[in-house]
């Protein structure tokens, strides 16, 4: 399939300032899910939630992410299914870790679990002069995967 069809296959909506689309699949009063696309050439601009957010790997392209933690430790997990290659089909990121992602081709199709659910007052949108002086050696990437 094309991004579109799948686009269109599961009613996503394009996500504002975070970039992306996206629908909501599941909400209780203990979590939330939703399925989320990256079509080329968008991302999933660097943001953190104060809650825990786990990404499964759905289809297309593997994602790359880019997770600054409050140690200063940065990790990129690729979200796919090469095992052998080290991808992964899940990665949890903790409540306060920045996050950023994209896709390594066409398109990519994840889902996520928020833990409690997600509401609006939960993300914060990462300015990239402030991340970049605080990860320095990252700065690039975080440039690259910033909207502010």
């Amino acid at each position: 399939m094309r991004a579109d069809e799948v686009i269109k296959a599961l009613g996503l909506q394009q996500l504002p300032v975070e970039g992306g689309s996206w629908a909501q699949s599941w909400r209780s009063a203990e979590c939330s899910a939703i399925h989320y696309l990256l079509a080329a050439p968008e991302f999933s601009g660097v943001h953190r939630l104060n809650r825990l957010e786990i990404y499964a790997f759905h289809g297309g392209a593997p994602v790359r992410m880019l997770l600054l933690h409050p140690d200063g430790t940065v990790t990129e997990p690729v979200l796919g299914m090469d095992l052998g290659d080290g991808q992964r089909p899940q990665v949890a990121v903790p409540a306060g870790v920045w996050q950023a992602s994209e896709t390594l081709g066409e398109w990519s199709l994840v889902g996520t679990v928020v833990v409690p659910p997600y509401q609006d007052d939960s993300v914060e949108f990462g300015r990239a002069d402030e991340l970049c002086a605080e990860y320095p050696a990252h700065a690039a990437r975080i440039r690259a995967l910033s909207r502010a």
